[in-house]
């Protein structure tokens, strides 16, 4: 459950542009904390909780992409991104490094609250949609077993660490089994505005995931690649 006024991070250089996202903020009933380094940041995000973080990507001591690459090392908080820059590869870049949403400036403020509280409700367990082939129901044929209340895997009876985005594009293949989806399919089950997504950051967590489920089991790999189609899940082995 999240608490009654979710506290977000806004790590951002420019104080005036800081002030605006935490009025906006504050208008849907969000509390906010406000750091101008990324360095600062980092620390703050070690002792104490919050429930996503808005970062600028062009910090004075080192970039918003450096930052979430060190964030993702040990925390799995979403992570919205604010950028001068509307190039395609930096998008790649920051979807690849585990991005939630991608704000190019300038921007609405609003916009930017509205976009969080639709990525908090994404990454939500309670608000992850329940299937009946997939909750704790694991046949001896199925070696997945999706938690759906605590956003868990796990693979042959080991608990897949995954990141938010890992987590719901297995989610999506497990639930139907042998199915192709799509990168487009994937892109719509996994990404809040998939249409800010790219196929080649599928392709780049598809490859994560099965690195992950090859450290649990080397002698299958259930995800199979399609050529020219897209993805599907094979759980026998």
């Amino acid at each position: 459950m999240q608490p009654d006024n979710p506290r977000i991070l806004i790590v951002e250089d420019e104080p005036s542009i800081a002030d605006n996202i935490a009025f906006a903020l504050q208008l849907d009933g969000f509390s906010s904390e406000h750091q101008l380094l990324a360095s600062t940041a980092l620390s703050q995000l070690h002792t104490q909780t919050f429930e996503l973080v808005i970062i600028d990507v062009g910090l004075p001591d080192f970039n918003g992409f450096e930052l979430c690459k060190r964030i993702r090392e040990f925390s799995n908080i979403p992570i919205i991104f604010l950028t001068a820059r509307s190039d395609e590869i930096d998008r790649i870049l920051g979807l690849e490094l585990g991005a939630d949403d991608y704000v190019t400036k300038p921007f609405s403020p609003r916009e930017l609250s509205t976009r969080v509280k639709t990525v908090l409700r994404r990454v939500t367990p309670s608000n992850v949609s329940n299937h009946p082939e997939s909750a704790h129901n694991t046949t001896t044929a199925n070696p997945f077993q999706v938690d759906h209340e605590r956003a868990a895997i796990t693979y042959c009876h080991h608990k897949l660490e995954l990141t938010r985005i890992e987590y719901f594009l297995l989610s999506k293949l497990i639930e139907h089994p042998e199915r192709v989806f799509s990168r487009e399919q994937l892109m719509q089950a996994a990404w809040d505005n998939p249409e800010h997504s790219l196929d080649r950051a599928v392709d780049t967590h598809i490859k994560g995931l099965r690195a992950k489920l090859n450290k649990v089991s080397s002698t299958h790999q259930p995800i199979k690649t399609h050529r020219g189609l897209g993805y599907s899940l094979e759980l026998n082995k």
